[in-house]
């Protein structure tokens, strides 16, 4: 830790991996790779950032503009652990928050992971490791093809209206301590702060957008989550007039983290979301 850096409760300073440019695309590997061959390829640069606590603006925050809100919500999931329960219980939960909130007319939640570092190394509870990468989840590309691949015989007629990709990321237990989750206003990024790459799985490769450093970054965090208090996050818009399309977020290392702090365990789920279906 850099002694030099301080925080406050207004915000903290902490290190945020950003990908540095070059010429090839970056690739990120979902499986081993073969021999010799990186797990992530193009060179990462790590900036120390402000990052703002949120919690002062949570009424504030809208989806629209800085590409990500905070809300309370209470599950009735008993174990987020397990898979059967949290499609049974948290899918339908979701999509009802996602309806009341955006006034969609169709949810469709289609996956989840769950993370917790100390697990994942043990290989325990199909948990993974966050990601203390900048990144969003989708991109031009990848955006309206997640809707043909998940939804093929009724995609051509839903790309037609405005629909949306939305991260729904809460705490399993409460209060977070380590690896908070850190989100960018969009308000303060540009098109061209994101690099889209490759991301391969052994039976097909999809798109994610990296980020590269740019000082107009305004990153928040919301330190001390509880269990009842989730983020949504917008990672894919396809409407183009000015509203927020996408929203960078990282784990972070929070330098005043207590050495003794429990790991942080969280659940993400994702979802399609629609505004018009005929």
């Amino acid at each position: 830790m850099n002694s030099e850096k301080v925080s406050t409760g207004d915000y903290l300073e902490a290190p945020i991996n950003y990908l540095e440019r070059s010429s090839e695309k970056p690739v990120i590997y979902l499986y081993e790779p073969p021999p010799g061959v990186p797990g992530r390829s193009g060179r990462t640069a790590t900036h120390w950032v402000k990052i703002r606590n949120g919690r002062p603006f949570h009424d504030k925050l809208a989806l629209d503009r800085e590409g990500f809100t905070f809300v309370r919500h209470r599950s009735q999931v008993v174990n987020f652990y397990e898979p059967e329960e949290v499609r049974r219980v948290y899918y339908p939960e979701v999509e009802r928050l996602l309806k009341e909130i955006l006034g969609a007319v169709r949810v469709h939640v289609f996956d989840h992971n769950v993370r917790c570092r100390l697990m994942a190394k043990r290989g325990e509870k199909g948990a993974r490791e966050p990601v203390k990468f900048a990144h969003n989840d989708y991109t031009l590309k990848s955006g309206p093809q997640r809707v043909r691949d998940l939804l093929p015989d009724e995609a051509e007629r839903l790309l037609a209206h405005r629909f949306a990709e939305i991260n729904v990321w809460r705490p399993i237990r409460g209060p977070v301590e380590e690896s908070p989750l850190a989100v960018c206003d969009a308000t303060s990024m540009s098109l061209q702060d994101f690099i889209a790459t490759d991301l391969r799985y052994r039976d097909r490769t999809g798109e994610v957008y990296s980020v590269t450093f740019n000082p107009a970054h305004r990153w928040f965090y919301f330190p001390q989550m509880q269990a009842d208090e989730v983020l949504l996050l917008k990672c894919y818009d396809s409407a183009e007039d000015g509203r927020a399309r996408f929203t960078a977020h990282t784990a972070i290392d929070d330098p005043t983290t207590s050495p003794q702090a429990a790991p942080r365990e969280s659940i993400e789920v994702r979802s399609l979301v629609f505004f018009e279906v005929k």
